[in-house]
């Protein structure tokens, strides 16, 4: 997969994760799953399709932004912020 193709269906993202998503050896078809996976579930579960496969569960780590665990807990503060 080429960095074009990465941004063809992410659309701009940083370097860090275009070189990841290229690393995974996944293909542009997993790539374009991943992102209806991570951003439109419930209609590919509506549909009955089967649940992603390892490469395409990875891509979905690397591509959503609502992981929890990017989340910085409210309790601990956020250590960038000059505390």
């Amino acid at each position: 997969m080429t960095r074009q193709e990465v941004v063809s269906v992410l659309g701009p993202v940083d370097n860090a994760t275009i070189a990841e998503i290229i690393a995974s050896g996944a293909s542009l078809e997993e790539l374009r799953e991943a992102w209806a996976w991570a951003f439109g579930d419930e209609a590919l579960m509506s549909q009955g399709r089967p649940l992603p496969g390892t490469r395409v569960a990875a891509l979905i780590d690397l591509i959503d932004p609502d992981d929890e665990a990017d989340l910085v807990d409210p309790a601990q503060g956020d250590p960038g912020a000059g505390h």
